[in-house]
């Protein structure tokens, strides 16, 4: 086995030993394949600036780049990073200002704290809405082609985004002009019927993202592309000089293609970026990861009179690292922070591996699994995820043969913890979450819906899960939807959530079995389970103290099985 080095302050043309290490990642990859891929590259402890993605294919199989020391007391901790840092600031009125030229980026980073981009709640006044935009009051905003609307709940499971193309005001009055084909798309999108009520379109902004006059609170920041000019409002002991800014740049990290038996251990995965919700086809957000790109839609009748239309197809929010294609693939011990899209994508391949990990501050999901076989997702802690693109689940699983998701733990996340969408044999496993649905409604601590397999054999399994503190006003803390079916449900812990669950569901469930769950509220419909479910042996307490004495043993093997500090 032959090992590489690469530190910070390296060198390429050094030879990559321990005390002469090279300086990049590209330099130890090519060391690696001139050694028939038998080899490990120890990353010194320090930020591994990237210039561009790091493309792994088969050429690369057998690799292991790992943190130097890993496993040990002295592992260091390498940051691989696509930022850039921010310097030459000058300070004026309060604010910070720096020349960026053409760069674009949606998030921004100071001493390692994500800080929002500068916002206001809504329109002033009583604005009217078209297909065209907005007629309101005078704004008075400053670069106004950069500013952004953000819609919450859209439906009760979306948020949307859109920009703006105009602002032409006469007086007192102003019209806003969207971005086209964004809003277009958005009257398209949104249409629904819910209690006697039709509503068409996006409705009118949540809140309003990415101009200089809402920069009145520290700690936001604003990018005017027009000027080519990044601004900051400092918070309170932050200095121009000392303060690290760094925003990301690249949008891809590390990209593994069609390799065998690669491996990251022990690294930290940072700063990077997703520019195409700037764009002016926006974000329009459907489900989960999903959103739409124009195509058309259908319609989805959810009975007694309700219905919504949804994308005929859907495109998915990338991932800053992917796993494409591959076996044997070993992520360990990693931590996935300070990304502007998905942490970690995984599509297709067979029997890759994601285990000890933690994935926070990200702008969407953290683990994403799509096709394959095999996967493995296990003892990851996820926190504090879908910050920017609140619908998207912590861990979500769809198409996949054979995939584990076992003893993570989730907490701090704005809709669902798990989703598993239509798949063969599916097992979430003794995993904890809290504190899901604080933001977005109908979903839950752990969500499947679609076809699961077609027999018991090879249908999903939820077992041994604890889902505590779902939080928004209509959810199901552990929810089987839409035509779900071939899942079994047992030996589950539900507690505090405003649903337990739900057996009536449109299209309704078939082959689905609930035994021997522990909640503190009967699930809906459980009195009458309709003929596609099996209902039994399911205890409701009403005492959280006798429900934690007689579910003690469930909730001990539920959550991380590692030590880890918070």
């Amino acid at each position: 086995m032959f090992r590489f080095h690469v530190a910070p302050d390296g060198s390429d043309s050094w030879p990559g030993s321990l005390d002469r290490p090279f300086a990049s990642l590209e330099r130890a990859q090519a060391a690696a394949r001139a050694v028939g891929g038998d080899a490990v590259v120890q990353l010194r402890g320090g930020t591994h600036l990237l210039t561009r993605p790091l493309e792994l294919t088969e050429a690369d199989s057998g690799v292991v780049f790992q943190a130097h020391g890993y496993g040990t007391a002295e592992q260091e901790e390498p940051t691989v990073s696509g930022g850039r840092p921010i310097g030459g600031w000058e300070e004026r009125d309060g604010v910070w200002t720096a020349e960026v030229g053409g760069l674009d980026t949606r998030q921004l980073y100071v001493d390692g704290e994500r800080v929002p981009r500068a916002s206001i709640s809504g329109l002033p006044g009583s604005p009217s809405t078209n297909e065209t935009g907005y007629v309101t009051q005078a704004l008075g905003w400053r670069n106004p082609e950069d500013v952004e609307f953000v819609y919450r709940e859209v439906y009760p499971w979306t948020e949307a985004r859109c920009g703006v193309a105009g602002v032409a005001e006469d007086g007192e009055s102003a019209v806003v002009t969207m971005a086209q084909p964004g809003f277009r798309w958005a009257y398209e999108l949104y249409n629904a019927t819910w209690d006697g009520n039709t509503s068409r379109g996006p409705g009118l902004p949540t809140r309003i993202e990415n101009d200089a006059s809402f920069l009145t609170s520290p700690g936001a920041f604003v990018l005017d592309r027009s000027r080519g000019v990044l601004l900051y409002r400092p918070r309170p002991g932050e200095d121009p000089v000392r303060t690290r800014v760094v925003t990301p740049v690249l949008e891809t990290l590390v990209r593994v293609a069609g390799a065998r038996d690669v491996a990251f251990k022990g690294l930290v995965f940072a700063e990077a970026t997703w520019t195409r919700p700037s764009r002016a086809e926006g974000f329009l957000h459907y489900h989960g990861s999903g959103y739409y790109e124009g195509g058309g839609v259908e319609t989805a009748h959810l009975g007694e009179g309700a219905s919504v239309t949804y994308p005929v197809a859907s495109a998915v929010i990338p991932a800053c690292v992917r796993v494409e294609d591959a076996a044997g693939v070993l992520v360990e011990g990693c931590r996935f922070t300070r990304l502007g899209a998905s942490g970690l994508g995984i599509s297709g391949g067979d029997g890759v591996v994601v285990r000890g990990c933690d994935f926070d501050s990200l702008s969407a999901s953290a683990i994403t699994v799509s096709g394959g076989r095999g996967t493995v997702v296990e003892d990851n802690w996820v926190h504090h995820v879908a910050v920017e693109y609140s619908g998207s689940p912590a861990i979500t699983v769809s198409g996949v043969s054979g995939c584990r998701v076992v003893n993570n733990e989730i907490n701090d996340v704005p809709h669902c913890g798990i989703v598993v969408g239509p798949g063969e044999g599916a097992h979430i496993l003794r995993n904890l979450t809290v504190d899901t649905m604080q933001v977005l409604a109908d979903g839950g601590g752990i969500y499947l819906s679609g076809t699961q397999g077609d027999s018991w054999d090879n249908g999903a399994v939820v077992r041994g899960n604890v889902i505590k503190d779902t939080r928004t006003p209509y959810n199901f803390a552990l929810y089987t939807d839409y035509g779900a079916s071939w899942v079994t449900v047992e030996g589950n812990v539900v507690m505090r959530g405003d649903n337990t669950a739900v057996l009536t569901v449109a299209p309704p469930l078939r082959n689905v079995i609930y035994r021997g769950n522990a909640w503190d509220a009967d699930p809906v419909g459980h009195d009458s389970p309709p003929d596609g479910v099996t209902y039994e042996g399911n205890v409701t307490y009403k005492d959280e103290r006798e429900m934690n004495a007689a579910t003690a043993a469930i909730q001990s093997e539920a959550g991380l099985r590692r030590t880890r500090g918070r």
